[in-house]
């Protein structure tokens, strides 16, 4: 009797135990690993991210791909080039995000263009809204940081709840946890 009641005792335990852990996983809240990736290099990122956060991996495509001449930033009449001098410019991007406002947290992933989220991440947003939901830029960069589109978009966009979003370049699955668990978007 006393061992059966040594074993129920210990049962309750891990069963409060597990209970409490899961109320501090991220799967509770819904969230998405939205990311524009030209080359791959973001969308390795992403991978990790959703992977890290259980989210669910979204990618923001283009209508229209990007080529290799598209993404040449030296060239003054190239595609990339005339989108980032255009403030208003609005790449169209295939529309098929079904649930994006079922999602709590959006995690949005681009690679750093001059100095800025590229326009077609103001597509993104624009399309789906995004108000009230909280949402965090992360990017990959050839040596700029993401300080730069943390503050214009937190300016053309007042209505998210912003936290300040970070350059994950060369990252493991360890760091991307712990710059996760530093957010403190899921306790």
């Amino acid at each position: 009797m006393k061992r059966a009641l040594i074993l129920l005792a210990a049962i309750a335990l891990v069963v409060v135990a597990c209970g409490q852990k899961k109320q501090n996983k991220p799967a509770e809240m819904k969230t998405l690993v939205a990311y524009f990736s030209a080359t791959g290099t973001t969308q390795a990122v992403a991978k990790d991210l959703a992977k890290v956060t259980g989210a669910t991996l979204y990618e923001i495509k283009p209508e229209v791909k990007y080529t290799a001449a598209d993404l040449d930033w030296t060239d003054k009449t190239s595609r990339s080039t005339l989108e980032m001098q255009d403030q208003a410019s609005r790449p169209a991007i295939v529309k098929d995000l079904a649930d994006a406002d079922s999602y709590d947290v959006v995690f949005i992933g681009f690679p750093v263009w001059w100095y800025t989220a590229p326009t077609i991440i103001n597509t993104f947003i624009e399309a789906y809204g995004f108000e009230g939901k909280t949402v965090v830029f992360f990017a990959t960069s050839g040596g700029s940081s993401i300080d730069k589109a943390n503050a214009d978009f937190k300016a053309a966009y007042p209505k998210i709840n912003w936290v300040d979003g970070k350059v994950l370049n060369n990252v493991i699955d360890g760091d991307i946890q712990t710059w996760v668990d530093g957010l403190g978007i899921f306790k």
